[in-house]
């Protein structure tokens, strides 16, 4: 076992940012700590008043056009993405009895993808758009499936996989051609890029892929767009969603957005040049190793995510290997009853199975070191070379 480990799992939970811990530090320490926020006396009032101020924050992060109030918190982006599926799709349907169908895109994150069948239990059709092979959703990929019956469309911001930017202002336009709202999970997104949401009807948001505590999130929803809440019993943020407020969280994550959001141009810039000076050592000629979005393909992406797939091996034995020598970082598959089962996502991008079960995802931002990440290319690329079985490394 190496003696240092470097962290590169980022896009699953970044490690906690100073904003966070001090925000949280100086909520135990007010008067207010504690206070449910919708108590009348003055406790509760000063607790409403904090977190009505991180509301006006997140909102000012996501960009023009928000308001405090179209900020609802939640428990993270797997109930921001629940709630703003299912909520908005019976809202539509609830206005326009003919709205009766959902559009996912394919490339979606389980918390979106896994709402098809509860959605059709509640009557409704679901269709999916898929990506072309560059991991992009196109406006193409809606005609024929967004008409007068279509209540809603979902595509993410940017992919959790292989980081790869969604035209998202393109395909709300085009929902609402045709009268159909539309939903952008821009969990994997805000504050690592700007978020083109100004014509969005509601957006996910989640404070640990920022450097935020894990447990709270937000869905930000125009208070125009006919939502439906999920869960019931207190009428907590404007009836949205049932249950007293977390405080405390709500603060740490507007203080990191906050920051996260103050320094955007030059931590992109930065963590962008580091991702692709890794690329391009990691995918040589002979070396076995290939990103799965080649940079030809000149798609924007997010900065810290270097999506790689090593065709010779699988992801399970590459995660491992790395660990023992002391890299974290995830495969784009799961595995799940100890069988692999190739990433969805890989999958609807027309990369075949064998190809998708050697993915790995690298993922950081600007804390993490040039030293570290050649450090990590080093380990990888002698993983590969000295497990590859000969005659299978391929490109």
């Amino acid at each position: 076992m190496a003696e240092k480990r470097i962290y590169l799992d980022y896009a699953a939970s970044a490690p906690r940012r100073a904003e966070a811990l001090e925000a949280e530090r100086a909520y135990e320490q007010s008067d207010y700590a504690g206070a449910n926020p919708n108590s009348l006396h003055s406790r509760g009032r000063a607790a409403a008043r904090a977190l009505d101020g991180a509301r006006a924050t997140l909102a000012r992060c996501l960009g023009p056009g928000w308001r405090p109030s179209d900020v609802t918190f939640t428990s993270g982006g797997t109930e921001s993405n629940n709630l703003a599926v299912i909520g908005l799709a019976e809202g539509a349907r609830g206005r326009d009895a003919r709205r009766r169908r959902v559009v996912l895109s394919a490339i979606e994150h389980d918390s979106v993808l896994d709402l098809a069948g509860p959605l059709r239990e509640r009557g409704f059709e679901v269709e999916l758009a898929r990506p072309g092979r560059d991991g992009v959703v196109r406006p193409e990929a809606l005609e024929g499936l967004v008409d007068e019956r279509c209540a809603l469309v979902s595509v993410m911001a940017a992919n959790n996989e292989t980081g790869v930017l969604q035209p998202t202002g393109d395909l709300a336009r085009a929902a609402h051609a045709r009268g159909a709202l539309f939903h952008t999970d821009a969990v994997q997104a805000f504050c690592h890029v700007p978020v083109d949401a100004s014509d969005a009807d509601a957006v996910s948001v989640a404070a640990h892929k920022i450097g935020g505590p894990v447990g709270v999130g937000a869905l930000v929803v125009r208070g125009r767009a006919p939502l439906r809440p999920l869960s019931f019993g207190g009428g907590q943020e404007l009836g949205r969603r049932a249950g007293t407020q977390d405080v405390r969280g709500a603060l740490a994550f507007a203080a990191v957005a906050e920051a996260c959001s103050s320094t955007l141009g030059e931590t992109r810039e930065t963590v962008s040049g580091r991702a692709r000076r890794l690329a391009e050592r990691l995918c040589t000629p002979g070396s076995g190793i290939v990103e799965s979005v080649p940079r030809d393909m000149g798609v924007g992406r997010l900065p810290g995510i270097v999506s790689l797939l090593v065709p010779s091996l699988d992801s399970e034995t590459l995660v491992l290997a790395l660990d023992q020598a002391g890299f974290e970082v995830s495969a784009a598959s799961a595995c799940s009853s100890g069988s692999l089962d190739a990433s969805h996502v890989l999958l609807a991008m027309g990369i075949g199975r064998d190809e998708a079960l050697g993915s790995l995802r690298v993922s950081f931002d600007e804390r993490v070191g040039e030293d570290d990440l050649s450090a990590f290319a080093d380990a990888l690329t002698a993983i590969v070379a000295e497990r590859a079985p000969r005659g299978r490394a391929r490109h």
